[in-house]
This record gives C-alpha cells, structure tokens and sequence, in this order.
C-alpha cells in the first residue's frame, strides 16, 4: 500500500493495519510518501491499493484507468502552524490566503513540504488564491514529509501547513508550535481509499486490496479510526452515513 505520510505520522496506521492483517492472514507493506508520489507507484502498477488525501488527483487517477472503487475514508482538516509569538501577526488574518500574504511580507520563515503530496497541492492552492509565487530566502521548499516538516519548523521557529492528525500527534512533547489559523471551510482535508486498476495491471493482489477497502470502509476500520485519538483528543473524523 502507498499512502500519505500523515496517516503514518498521525500513528493511525499501528491500529488500524494490525487487525486487518490478523483478519485476512497477511502483512502490508506501507510505503509512506506524499499523495503526488503515492499514486505515482499505483499509476507503475507498485501497490496494490492507495490510501491518499487530494481528491482532484484522485479523480484524475481513477478516470486515467490506474485506480478503481474509490471510497470516502475518513478525514480531517489542514491548520496553519507557527511559533508561539507569531511574528507575522497571522492570527488577526481574516483567510488562510490572507494568512499566507501576511507570512509572505514579514519575510518570516515558511517550511513548505515541497514534495507534490496533498499537504503541499493545498498550500499552492492557497498561495494561488493569494495572488503570489513565493520565493526567497523566508521560503524553503524541503521536500519531506509532514512530521519532519512539522519538526524543521519547530527548530526553525517557522510556519508551516499542516494536516491536523499529524499535528495533534506531534504537539504532545514533540513541537510547541501553536495553530495560528484554521477552520476555514476550503481547509477541509478528506481522504480516499483506491484499488489500483487489475485490468491494466493483472498482477496487483486485487482482491486482497478490495478486502482492504472493505475493511477501513467498513464497520470495524470506522470504528478504529472514530475511536483513535491522541492525548483524548480526536485524529480523524468520520462522515456521516447518509
């Protein structure tokens, strides 16, 4: 399975990977990457299935043919960090667009993932709808995941983008840095199953992905990732069945 870093950061996958492995007599090999790249091994045919978190490329993966039965998982939403003293006064901004201009004329530090994952396609959406290209030496595009992002801004005392599942996981002993904006609506971070496609590739373990999708889909994975939390407080949110 190829899927993004924050559902290995965030810790989720230590529960919930374990009792679908007893349940269908198997092991899963996790490859933790940003969703660009995650659904780059299932357009080669690498993985068996995908579990990302950017659904305009998601979209594109199934209607290319690489991916079949996607579902709706789970999801969350992205929050913008910085230091404590929040040098660019970001907790006055009215959006995130208007948080990152703000970020943007302080010249203060930004540690962007930089690495073509959900995380990173979010932030240059919000660049965009700010009507800037960052650039400079305040921008630095580091190519890592979210818990070592999380973790160069904690150093560096920077801001950054984040998924608030890796966060919360991260905010206990790990980083001090404070959520500086957030709950915006187009912040929302939604998460997607997908089989790759057995057609065009007939040696990818289709119906041991399809049991996967079953499963996190299904009554017991739900119940794992509604009742997984870190320090009592909630990771991932579950839609409401219609």
């Amino acid at each position: 399975m190829s899927t993004t870093t924050s559902t290995e950061n965030s810790g989720l996958l230590k529960v919930l990977l374990p009792p679908f492995e007893k349940e269908c007599h198997c092991k899963v090999d996790v490859i933790a990457v940003g969703t660009g790249k995650a659904l780059k091994l299932g357009e080669t045919g690498d993985v068996d299935v995908v579990l990302v978190h950017a659904r305009k490329m998601e979209d594109k993966f199934v209607a290319d043919g690489f991916g079949v039965n996607r579902r709706d998982v789970m999801y969350n939403d992205f929050v913008i960090l910085g230091p404590a003293a929040d040098p660019a006064h970001v907790k006055g901004a009215k959006s995130a667009a208007d948080a990152f201009r703000r970020i943007a004329a302080a010249q203060a530090t930004f540690i962007s993932r930089g690495d073509e994952s959900g995380t990173d396609q979010k932030e240059k959406e919000i660049w965009a709808a700010a009507g800037m290209s960052p650039a400079g030496k305040w921008y630095r595009s580091v190519g890592q995941g979210m818990g070592e992002v999380i973790m160069m801004a904690t150093e560096q005392r920077a801001y950054t983008l984040a998924d608030r599942g890796t966060y919360n996981y991260f905010k206990h002993g790990k980083t001090d840095l404070k959520v500086v904006f957030d709950g915006e609506p187009g912040l929302f971070n939604p998460y997607g199953v997908i089989a790759v496609n057995p057609s065009k590739f007939p040696h990818v373990k289709y119906a041991l992905a399809m049991n996967f999708v079953d499963f996190i889909t299904g009554r017991e994975g739900q119940a794992i990732i509604a009742n997984y939390n870190v320090e009592g407080e909630p990771v991932f949110f579950l839609y409401k069945k219609k």
